[in-house]
């Protein structure tokens, strides 16, 4: 049976320690954040590692990764980590928690790049540029594994949420797309690329195609908007 089918919750939680372990960081996070003067407070959203592209074109590198655990105000965080709870715990239990990491990882880098590049002179955060790089997983499962049920039934559900999610993004201001976009890539070619052991064995080209893709992509980002 696919492990994705009859999931019980806490059974999963206790399976997925390292989505576990990303919500507690951004909890924690988010707490040094209000002790130090409000999690919405520029300066403050900047010392605890906030993606600002003047920042990182100084080499400061870190805030392609940092933003992820940073969030602007309650509701955001709330947000994001119930979002990952679910989603994130899905994707450790079918890809492995190491293989989970590597994807929620170039995801938010990937994501985080983007906005860079797009936004430069904005100050943004948060694990959403994360959380769409998982939902760019699970799309990659549904064409991997489109003859699975299980699979390709929660893959158009994810396609769903993810075309509603980008509408909203392109009629609500101040919420970055570009970071969106980026992650939702992100995710998609780094699932490819590490693949799904639990549910069967990938090509090895179109792995080997999803990985030259990232790497180009991320270059031709760095080259667009950060080594100038």
């Amino acid at each position: 049976a696919l492990p994705i089918s009859g999931i019980n919750m806490k059974e999963a939680w206790q399976k997925a320690p390292l989505t576990s372990l990303i919500i507690l960081i951004q909890v924690l996070v988010f707490i040094l954040m209000t002790l130090a003067g409000g999690s919405t407070n520029s300066q403050v959203l900047v010392e605890f590692g906030a993606r600002y592209t003047p920042l990182i074109k100084a080499g400061e590198w870190w805030r392609l990764i940092t933003p992820g655990f940073v969030h602007i105000g309650l509701t955001h965080l709330v947000v994001n980590s119930v979002t990952l709870y679910f989603i994130g715990m899905y994707i450790e239990n079918l890809f492995g928690h190491w293989r989970f990491l590597a994807i929620y990882l170039v995801s938010t880098l990937m994501g985080n790049l983007a906005s860079a590049v797009f936004l430069p002179q904005s100050i943004s955060a948060g694990a959403s540029t994360g959380i769409f790089g998982l939902f760019g997983a699970f799309l990659m499962l549904g064409l991997a594994f489109w003859d699975e049920p299980a699979i390709h039934s929660l893959a158009h559900q994810f396609l769903i949420l993810v075309l509603l999610n980008l509408g909203i993004d392109i009629l609500v201001p101040g919420i970055d797309l570009a970071g969106h976009l980026g992650g939702l890539l992100g995710g998609f070619f780094m699932a490819a690329v590490v693949g799904a052991p639990r549910l069967g064995r990938m090509d090895l080209l179109k792995r080997f195609l999803s990985g030259t893709i990232l790497i180009v992509t991320i270059t031709a980002f760095l080259e667009m908007g950060l080594l100038k």
